[in-house]
């Protein structure tokens, strides 16, 4: 196993810490990346893991827990049983659709910070996504039968409560390798996108929405900046409507703070704390911790990802950095050296599921870091969610036998 020798540090400071807090994203990472997300598999010995970590372990996705898609499915098919996950508490815990959806281990879901008007509006998107992914599809592949696009169109449109999503992996199967053919379609949906947008606006939900763009170049303007396709590199793949602030940096402070609230008994930001209340900068977040957390009740956190971009500007000299879990991992390592904790990064290769990304056994991290990147990793799983998982069932069990003799 390729981790070990740089595993076996990390490991045992983690097996022995006497308060760490895992934050891991969820496609890619524990479950391999697939092109059509109602065939993903999740390890029955992964998610009774999770258990072994208890109050110590949350999730932090895009993806959401609850619906037909949801991550709670995958952990009824893994087990066999739709009754089993409640009742021995099996749910992954922590917060999906990018921050707006908290859910416990028995599988009860709250989400504050959301208004009725928002949620009526996403539950319309899917219908008015549909005459336009119509439109741009027959545009694009004129020899197309509506039969054809209609499939297609079933595995795109992504019927998500709080993240209506469109996902272009169904439409690049047939283009196959011409990457002209695959920007043109996700520029064309981008623009979709920012319509629906608009529509919100018109119906008096000016800064209700904005669109999570996976894998991205960064932000320019408040904005995510689209990673375009090229022969090497598929570019982005899904976009996502969001509700303003639910971004995954400010969802580790939420989590932070219900696990800080868990263990002493006083939630550093307030009990009604959400993603709505969290500072928009990175200094302000790091600011805010600094102000309300105590140094001993600062857990060492361990933040996982997979998406992670780095891609280097025409004039050589500059890089474009995003992807959806920068942001999370980027804080995650911040607040580590703010407070004097060594907070481990880890990177998680997800380039050896379906989905073409940059990969670290072929081209080592071009295309995911640089030499410039103020974002290190303490491990790369160079092998991917079957190697990360393996390594995570070890620790769960070796962390568990710990804290029982100690």
């Amino acid at each position: 196993m390729e981790y070990m020798a740089s595993n076996l540090k990390v490991q045992s400071q983690l097996i022995s810490s006497n308060n760490i807090l895992f934050i891991q994203d969820i496609d890619g990472v524990c479950i391999p990346l697939v092109k059509d997300p109602m065939t993903r598999e999740l390890e029955s010995k992964y998610i009774y893991a999770v258990k072994d970590f208890a109050e110590e372990f949350f999730v932090l996705t895009c993806g959401e827990h609850e619906g037909s898609r949801g991550v709670n499915r995958i952990i009824e098919r893994g087990l066999g049983s739709t009754t089993v996950p409640k009742n021995e508490k099996l749910y992954l815990r922590g917060l999906a659709a990018c921050g707006v959806e908290y859910q416990d281990n028995n599988g009860e879901i709250t989400f504050e910070g959301v208004s009725e008007k928002e949620l009526n509006f996403l539950s319309k998107v899917p219908s008015l996504i549909r005459p336009k992914f119509n439109f741009i599809v027959k545009n694009i592949f004129p020899e197309l039968s509506q039969e054809d696009i209609n499939f297609h169109a079933v595995k795109s449109i992504c019927e998500t409560r709080f993240s209506p999503t469109i996902n272009f992996n169904s439409l690049f199967d047939l283009v196959k390798k011409d990457s002209d053919k695959r920007k043109l379609i996700q520029i064309s949906f981008e623009k979709m996108m920012n319509e629906i947008i608009l529509k919100g606006e018109s119906e008096g939900l000016k800064d209700s929405f904005f669109l999570h763009i996976s894998p991205n170049l960064g932000n320019k303007n408040g904005r995510e900046k689209i990673k375009l396709s090229s022969q090497n590199d598929i570019g982005s793949t899904d976009i996502q409507l969001l509700i303003k602030g639910a971004v995954k940096d400010s969802g580790v402070l939420f989590l932070l703070n219900k696990f800080i609230a868990d263990k002493t008994g006083k939630a550093p930001f307030g009990i009604n704390f959400n993603f709505r209340n969290s500072p928009n900068s990175v200094a302000e977040k790091i600011e805010l911790c600094k102000r309300t957390i105590q140094k001993e009740d600062m857990p060492l956190i361990v933040g996982v990802g997979d998406t992670v971009t780095s891609k280097k500007n025409i004039d050589e000299e500059s890089y474009q950095r995003g992807g959806s879990d920068r942001s999370f991992l980027e804080l995650i390592q911040i607040l580590g050296n703010e407070f004097g904790i060594k907070n481990k990064i880890i990177f998680v290769d997800s380039s050896s599921g379906e989905v073409e990304r940059p990969s670290t056994k072929k081209t080592g991290l071009t295309g995911i870091s640089d030499v410039y990147d103020n974002l290190k990793f303490d491990l790369v799983f160079k092998n991917g969610p079957k190697e990360y998982i393996s390594w995570f069932i070890e620790l769960a069990s070796k962390r568990s036998n710990y804290k029982k003799n100690s």
